[in-house]
């Protein structure tokens, strides 16, 4: 994950490791990271390395923590002596326990058992095990598989019959709070926390993006108020908690639920707050993103429709009406100790006023209001195209707003604008808080690919500017390749547009899909696409994805006279083709569909560009010349993409690791950290 990094492994022990004596079920809850914690808050060392479920919670005062996204299998596991089975254990076995969760379980499904502690390491508790002390112990596979020691698992734990802490499987880490370097790192691993507004009143109300991020989600924190049937879009093993307000404490309420959010959002969890309404309108955004931003973990905000909508636009008591009301005031009549609110003409009068269609008159309503006696030094924003992918902030005071807007080139004239007037106008949230910084990342990719790479980059925390440069056209021009489908032996597919264009075109010629021979992929995106179209992938490399690895695996597994279709674009070529002819295989070349380019009226704004083909690359320079690729990021698929780039001499800042977009999008990630990092020394 992170090449060409050096870390200094320094080995220190815990008082769990020393103390042999102590039952486990009864030890202090930081018995196994105590002393690496004290070195680290002590400046002996920069980071610790645990066992997610040994870290004590809360956390130890001064240290801040996160967990890393690999994990083992979390279920526990029965092992039993070498070369014993079930079979073998005597009436009233001796099992080895180390909590109280595994002693209860071995009580239910042993009770005749004697269950008895256990203390040491992996290795020491195999052999008191073998040495016959035990009949069997309870562990957590995981260690056994870190080890190499997965022949030891006898028995795996139904996860519902022995669920498993929170943290097992996992490791963590524990540094410095406020630790700069490790703040940068840990947006490596974990994932925004979503804020979505569940819409007011009904499901419906809640917008695609929102039950998107439902659908994505691993633990969903919800107000009381929503409508119960949205949670029908959570993932079947998502926790939701509700986090509504508990007997009008509020202000508890609101801290325990900040708390939540910290901690399922450091374990990498990926995180929903659904929120009734908007989350911006009365919803307490604000403290909960406060308390993230406090510890730059990232976050993203999905606005919803708020009940204001749906009591006026949803009634006909509609807000603007020409020659009726030109505008309105939206103000709370309860406080936060659920007292009444000063709703006077005076506490109006101090209210933020939000202008609508303000293009061309931001000067003329910022002067308007200094005439009216409000402050010079009045915070006030410009917001253009608010909430579309190029959107464009301008902010500044009512004194110089106006002039602020002239230095944006002639970006104002073109896109709507919201003007902002009041002291709310000077808070933002911070883009800064992930990998990616909120940096506008260019996607080039054909739509094939274009989802899965804007979630990864919204994951990284950059903002996907998505721009397919080449439009994938099917060749049905010629279809005697499908006619003689089930003649094949075999069906080569590189890539994830060759199989939405296979499949496409299969629907079109209403072919039977039982046809289709075994199917070879070159990695593991392909095969993702083949199997989400219900398509069962027979071989792929296990590594050096691409053509090579495809004709290193041909090599060893496909015999000479196998039938192979080879599936490609009209950009491909026929090189790995004639190759798989060269080890004595009957091979058909078929270009399945063209790479077309594809124009754009404008050219976005970004900061960096990533590139999976050469085509792209080609067809970006075409409409919008290589001064657009000038002073940005650059990242690309090895081959034909890095081929493209280097033909003209633009430099390319990160080559992905594997064709792939989750490598690539990664990769860049790596680099922006190590690049932050270096700015910051």
């Amino acid at each position: 994950m992170l090449p060409g990094w050096g870390f200094e492994v320094v080995p220190l022990s815990s008082p769990g490791d020393r103390d042999r004596a102590m039952d486990l079920r009864e030890s202090p809850t930081d018995f196994f990271t105590r002393d690496l914690d004290e070195a680290v808050i002590r400046g002996d060392l920069d980071f610790a390395v645990h066992s997610a479920k040994d870290m004590p919670d809360p956390m130890t005062p001064g240290l801040d923590w996160f967990w890393l996204p690999w994990r083992e299998d979390p279920r526990d596991c029965l092992v039993l002596p070498a070369g014993k089975s079930r079979a073998d254990m005597p009436p009233r076995p001796r099992i080895g326990v180390s909590s109280e969760r595994r002693e209860a379980y071995c009580r239910r499904r042993f009770p005749d058992a004697q269950i008895l502690p256990i203390r040491g390491d992996i290795e020491d508790r195999l052999a008191q095990l073998d040495a016959g002390r035990f009949d069997a112990i309870v562990m957590a596979g995981a260690a056994l598989v870190r080890l190499g020691l997965e022949f030891r698992i006898s028995e795996w734990m139904a996860h519902d019959e022995l669920p498993p802490p929170p943290g097992q499987g996992a490791l963590g880490l524990t540094f410095r709070a406020g630790d700069s370097r490790l703040l940068r790192l840990r947006a490596l691993f974990v994932r925004p926390v979503v804020f979505v507004g569940a819409g007011g009143g009904r499901a419906g109300l809640c917008t695609v993006e929102g039950v998107a991020e439902l659908a994505n989600c691993d633990v969903c924190l919800h107000d009381t108020l929503i409508a119960p049937d949205l949670l029908v879009n959570l993932p079947a093993g998502a926790e939701r908690i509700n986090v509504g307000k508990r007997a009008g404490d509020t202000s508890h309420a609101q801290a325990e639920t900040s708390e939540l959010i910290l901690k399922y959002a450091r374990q990498g969890r990926r995180v929903v707050r659904l929120k009734g309404g908007d989350p911006g309108i009365f919803g307490r955004l604000a403290e909960e993103i406060e308390a993230l931003e406090a510890l730059r973990l990232p976050f993203r905000v999905v606005p919803g429709v708020s009940s204001l909508n749906a009591a006026t636009t949803g009634t006909g008591m509609l807000l603007t009406r020409r020659g009726v009301s030109p505008g309105f005031c939206a103000i709370t009549a309860r406080t936060a100790r659920e007292e009444s609110a000063d709703v006077s003409a005076s506490a109006r009068s101090r209210l933020p006023v939000v202008f609508f269609m303000a293009g061309g008159a931001v000067g003329r309503v910022t002067e308007q209001l200094r005439r009216d006696g409000w402050s010079d030094a009045t915070p006030a924003a410009a917001v253009m195209a608010a909430g579309a992918e190029e959107e464009i902030v301008v902010s500044g005071t009512l004194t110089d707003l106006a002039s602020q807007m002239n230095n944006i080139g002639d970006e104002a004239s073109r896109l709507p604008v919201l003007l902002i007037c009041g002291d709310v106008a000077g808070y933002r949230f911070r883009r800064d808080s992930g990998a990616l910084r909120g940096k506008r990342v260019l996607l080039t990719f054909s739509a094939a690919l274009a989802d899965q790479a804007a979630q990864q980059v919204r994951n990284y925390g950059g903002t996907p500017i998505c721009r397919p440069m080449i439009h994938l056209s099917p060749c049905l021009e010629d279809l005697a390749w499908v006619r003689r489908l089930a003649q094949y032996d075999w069906c080569v597919l590189t890539s994830p547009a060759a199989v939405d264009c296979l499949m496409n075109t299969l629907r079109q010629t209403k072919t039977d899909l039982r046809q289709l021979p075994r199917l070879v992929v070159s990695g593991p995106e392909t095969a993702a696409r083949l199997e989400a179209a219900g398509l069962q992938v027979h071989a792929q490399p296990a590594e050096a994805f691409g053509g090579t690895g495809l004709l290193e695996w041909a090599r060893h597994n496909l015999k000479p006279g196998d039938r192979v279709v080879r599936l490609r674009s009209d950009r491909a070529g026929a090189g790995l083709a004639h190759s798989l002819k060269e080890l004595g295989l009957h091979v058909d070349d078929v270009v399945l569909y063209r790479n077309e380019p594809l124009r754009h009226n404008r050219k976005p704004q970004f900061d960096m560009a990533i590139f999976a083909s050469g085509s792209g690359v080609e067809s970006l320079l075409a409409q919008w010349g290589r001064e657009a690729l000038a002073g940005k990021i650059v990242a690309a698929f090895p081959g034909s993409a890095c081929a493209a780039l280097e033909n003209v001499g633009i430099p390319i800042d990160v080559v992905a690791s594997q064709p792939a977009v989750e490598t690539c999008i990664a990769d860049l990630a790596v680099h922006e950290v190590r690049r932050s990092l270096e700015e910051e020394t």
